[in-house]
């Protein structure tokens, strides 16, 4: 019994699959293509039918190729409609990327700015108090600094701090 409905359920996957296999496709007169299990009106000419019992494949790329400059270029419109729309959006979204950056970019230009100024002004304070500084030279001995050295310390910060 089992092995019945077996053999009934393949017999019928298989007569399903050839009548799936018998579909037409042909393009209308206004440049679609129309898909069907049965062939088209007697009003469609050979060479828009894509796909038939009697065409091949490479029939249908011949048949293809022939169809009139109209279905092709309203596809083609298509195509390019949306591809510009696609490409204007890519570029209104590198844009603004790219203006995002440059505000990201001008707001830590600023916060450094600001931290710079605070060093700079905490510096002058320090050397207006009188309070002893020593300097570190390049072999790593500290010295404390001159009045000299300090007062050239004290112009360089004016003038840094002068920018804030």
């Amino acid at each position: 019994m089992l092995k019945q409905r077996t053999i009934l359920v393949l017999f019928t996957t298989i007569f399903a699959c050839a009548s799936a296999c018998a579909q037409y496709v042909w393009v209308d007169e206004h440049g679609n293509k129309q898909f069907s299990d049965t062939p088209p009106p007697a009003s469609v000419s050979k060479n828009r039918i894509l796909k038939s019992k009697n065409i091949t494949e490479s029939n249908a790329d011949t048949a293809d190729k022939s169809v009139s400059g109209k279905a092709t270029d309203t596809a083609a419109q298509k195509t390019d409609s949306i591809a510009s729309r696609n490409e204007d959006y890519n570029k209104r979204r590198a844009e603004q990327a790219e203006k995002d950056k440059k505000a990201a970019d001008a707001l830590q230009a600023a916060n450094d700015k600001s931290k710079n100024c605070e060093r700079v002004k905490s510096y002058q304070n320090l050397l207006e108090s009188g309070a002893r500084m020593t300097t570190t030279d390049k072999n790593g001995e500290r010295s404390y600094m001159t009045d000299e050295q300090r007062a050239r310390e004290l112009a360089d910060a004016k003038k840094a701090s002068a920018g804030c």
